[in-house]
């Protein structure tokens, strides 16, 4: 069978963004909004991130995963620029996108990713009904299944949560789908390991046990804004666990330039090929293949 192709990119953190009103600029966002003006403003670019989307669209996937930080502030002005933005990437039956903790920034404007962006990240099965997480959409041979790590915290923290109630229901609908021929796809935008405390998912150990009982083939996030892969024990194999820089940042520090992975899967036989591409900007802001590597 053709491989099915599935395209992942995260932490657009769309710029420049709108300008504050005074009111919008207390607590954590003003500390944010600092954090912008002197450094941040440096390294995520629209128009870097305008290549990076152009690039991707002419490698014509079957579909599209956005893992979070769409917005800076998740101030109410943002969020129209963003879903304006997200409609040029693609449809939303061919787009799915999640919240990640710059979209819950503050707890006033928590709700407004569910609510500008509910066309892109409902499930199948949420017709009618007030979309959720997680939440499955299935494409192609794909079961996609999106996670909210999304939570306001206090200032200088970036811890994501994904909560008892997500994950019980996350464990309810693994075991519907465990009998499915599914390559099991979940997207969440924290890291499932991280040494940094003021970032890590505060409840990855909950989720890496689910895991290792139920299994997926495969988890993306974002957050780090680094390349990076691990390998988490699922009930009868690895499962990788693959994370991208953000898609709007030019190289600074520690940090690679923005970047995106391409994901061809196919069955063989009793077993599914997965098969990464990685393409990433370079100084001169064009974009070219880094590397190609075959997962399993």
């Amino acid at each position: 069978m053709a491989a099915f192709t599935l395209a992942h990119l995260s932490d657009p953190h769309l710029a420049p963004p709108p300008h504050p009103r005074l009111l919008e600029l207390a607590g954590k966002r003003v500390l944010g909004y600092i954090n912008w003006t002197r450094n941040r403003y440096k390294y995520h670019r629209r128009d870097v991130l305008d290549v990076l989307v152009s690039d991707l669209q002419t490698q014509m996937p079957d579909q599209i995963a956005v893992t979070g930080d769409l917005v800076n502030f998740a101030m109410e002005a943002e969020f129209p620029l963003a879903l304006d933005w997200l409609r040029t990437v693609g449809p939303p039956d061919h787009v799915t996108a999640i919240p990640g903790n710059h979209d819950a920034y503050v707890r006033r404007t928590r709700l407004r990713f569910a609510q500008s962006f509910a066309d892109y990240f409902g499930g199948d099965a949420d017709a009618g009904q007030a979309a959720s997480f997680p939440s499955l959409r299935q494409r192609g041979p794909l079961a996609l299944i999106s996670l909210s790590s999304a939570v306001p915290t206090a200032p200088f923290m970036a811890t994501g949560r994904i909560g008892p109630e997500q994950l019980a229901a996350l464990e309810r609908l693994l075991t519907a789908l465990s009998t499915e021929p599914l390559f099991r796809v979940l997207l969440v935008h924290h890291p499932l390991r991280s040494t940094n405390r003021m970032k890590r998912l505060t409840d990855a150990a909950d989720l890496i046990a689910l895991l290792k009982r139920h299994g997926v083939e495969l988890v993306l996030h974002g957050h780090d804004h680094i390349h990076s892969t691990i390998w988490i024990d699922g009930p009868e194999r690895k499962i990788p666990v693959v994370g991208v820089p953000s898609a709007s940042s030019i190289a600074h520090g520690h940090y690679p330039a923005a970047a995106y992975n391409l994901f061809a899967i196919a069955r063989e036989g009793n077993h599914w090929r997965c098969e990464m591409t990685v393409r990433g900007i370079n100084d001169a802001l064009r974009m070219r293949e880094i590397r190609q590597l075959r997962l399993f």
